[in-house]
């Protein structure tokens, strides 16, 4: 399973192969050069390790017994979780239909057998820099809770997504996983060109709302042909009270209280909103102060309203 594995150290590499000794082969030469190293012996059991492992790169047989490798590639594209793992071929087909059917399953490289190690490592190492760089992209991305898109603006596909981007589209939209909602790819196909080449540039924005939430998305830059990537943030009364309370360390109800200070309630109001008494918010209160590195009620609400400003600007 993945949360066994330490991504930090080594990179995970899936080999797919129904012959024992091109596993063995791949396998020994592979974990000598400090790769983890998964293994499968058919089409059925790939996807599942694919799935439960999210190796950085597959090496795929082009042709197993039942289903073959083309269409395991297909199937691993068709998976938002998987859709990004590079996949090199290796295939005793050097005809040009085999190598173009290849490629249009999903393949990025192939190597021809018998295999050779030397060849299977370089033409790893060429591929590994970028899959290690997307890898790491998309973990800050999971980590930080940046929900997190890339959009295909010829077809509206979602070659990648992050959990979190996952359930908000889910939240805000009725649309099928792993395709991007209409009216989102509309606007990506029109603020796409206009997007100005230079980096420090400002991102596009576009937001919908949605049963007291706001989702803003934000087109940051292209990342492949015809593919942008989108980092999208909600905004609503819970997320920027989760936010206040991460933020400054407080208790659940003590990022309430503050929460509805920076909206302007009073002692008496909080107490109506959350249940309970104006002697208990003011308690609460002297709780807070300390924790903001503050004296006063107004010195607290200005510290909140700049994070909730900070937010609202991402």
């Amino acid at each position: 399973m993945l949360d066994h594995l330490d991504r930090s150290r080594t990179d995970v590499v899936l080999i797919v192969d129904d012959v024992p000794d091109n596993l063995s082969l791949l396998h020994d030469a592979l974990d000598e050069e400090g790769y983890t190293v998964l293994v499968a012996t058919h089409g059925e059991a790939a996807l599942q390790r694919a799935s439960q492992s999210v190796p950085d790169i597959i090496l795929l047989d082009a042709l197993m017994p039942g289903m073959d490798g083309f269409e395991v590639a297909r199937r691993l594209k068709a998976q938002a979780e998987t859709s990004h793992i590079p996949i090199i071929f290796m295939t005793g087909l050097s005809e040009t239909e085999h190598v173009v059917s290849a490629f249009n399953a999903g393949g990025i490289d192939y190597v021809i057998k018998p295999i050779k190690p030397r060849e299977v490592l370089a033409r790893i190492q060429a591929h590994m820099h970028g899959a290690r760089q997307a890898r790491q992209a998309r973990n800050a991305l999971d980590a930080f809770g940046h929900a997190s898109v890339t959009i295909h603006i010829e077809d509206g596909r979602l070659p990648w997504q992050t959990p979190l981007a996952r359930k908000l589209l889910t939240k805000y939209f009725d649309a099928p996983d792993g395709v991007a909602p209409e009216p989102l790819l509309n606007w990506v196909r029109q603020a796409a060109p206009a997007r100005p080449v230079t980096p420090a540039s400002q991102p596009s924005t576009w937001f919908v709302n949605h049963a007291g939430g706001r989702l803003t998305f934000a087109l940051h830059q292209q990342t492949g042909d015809q593919e942008w990537l989108l980092v999208m943030t909600e905004t609503s009364d819970q997320v920027l009270i989760e936010t206040l309370t991460q933020e400054f360390g407080l208790t659940a109800r003590e990022g309430e209280v503050l929460y509805w200070v920076v909206r302007g309630k009073t002692n008496r109001d909080i107490g109506g909103i959350l249940g309970s008494s104006p002697a208990t918010v003011k308690k609460q209160l002297e709780h807070i102060f300390p924790k903001l590195g503050v004296e006063t009620r107004t010195a607290a609400a200005g510290l909140a309203l700049s994070r909730v400003a900070q937010l609202k600007m991402r």
